[in-house]
């Protein structure tokens, strides 16, 4: 797709970082947009903010992107305020910290939102679009798909499953004129990550980027179709290594784990 112009899209957890930055720059480059989020104010602060000046429009639908009857109502409200989706961006994520010993609730969410919101989407937008023979769909999956983030096995696991969902719809309908996107930024300044403490500024980076940059990036990669998009591209080298020394890396991340545990700044 060389211009989202006049282009149909949803975007998930469209009230504050990536997801805002992706409405606002969708609705800057003249697209008609949904921006779907829990938090319905939130959601309607972004929508006021968003340049809709050349000639892009924007609707609020308020909504649990996660839940399946959620989904079934986003897309149902997109319809028909968009007639055809053209562009999903399954954003919404959530972040629960631990391991094993995380409650029940945070897995199940984790899943919920992290993995069965693209699952059900897709249930959804698939027979339209395999009928015309063109869709999109953009699934915000983190570098942590890729890799792993110390700290949070729930996110880590469950952003492991959704780019395994991406590839296995990518392989599967790409020949049907599905294109499908992985988006894997590493650390962005949002409400998730914000590095208002000691372990989240030391996961974060001094590469941390804003999420006007991923928007930025996600802009570029929309218009030549790669199935990874990547802001911090030292991510593919890093995967690379993943694969070619698993070791090595396993190593590697241990020490970042005594170091996020560690006081040193």
């Amino acid at each position: 797709m060389d211009s989202v112009a006049g282009a149909g899209i949803v975007v998930t957890g469209g009230g504050s970082g990536i997801g805002a930055a992706l409405a606002r720059r969708f609705v800057a480059e003249g697209a008609r947009v949904v921006i779907n989020d829990l938090n319905a104010e939130a959601a309607e602060s972004v929508a006021g903010s968003c340049d809709e000046s050349n000639g892009g429009q924007v609707t609020v639908i308020a909504g649990d992107a996660g839940a399946e009857d959620g989904v079934e109502a986003l897309i149902a409200g997109a319809r028909a305020s968009l007639g055809d989706i053209d562009i999903y961006c399954a954003n919404a994520g959530i972040a629960r910290r631990g391991g094993p010993e995380a409650s029940e609730q945070d897995w199940a969410d984790s899943w919920n939102v992290n993995v069965m919101a693209h699952v059900r989407a897709a249930r959804l937008l698939l027979g339209p679009w395999l009928q015309r023979g063109s869709g999109h769909l953009i699934c915000t999956v983190s570098a942590a798909g890729l890799l792993a983030t110390p700290g949070a096995a729930p996110y880590s696991v469950t952003k492991h499953a959704a780019i395994g969902f991406a590839e296995w719809l990518s392989l599967t309908h790409k020949h049907r004129g599905l294109t499908v996107q992985a988006l894997c930024p590493m650390g962005v300044r949002t409400g998730m990550f914000p590095g208002d403490d000691s372990m989240s500024e030391k996961l974060l980076g001094r590469e941390a980027i804003m999420p006007e940059q991923v928007a930025d990036v996600v802009m570029e990669a929309i218009a030549d179709g790669r199935f990874l998009i990547l802001p911090h591209p030292q991510v593919a080298e890093m995967y690379a290594g993943r694969a070619a020394d698993p070791d090595r890396w396993l190593a590697g991340m241990s020490k970042l784990q005594q170091y996020l545990e560690s006081d040193s700044a």
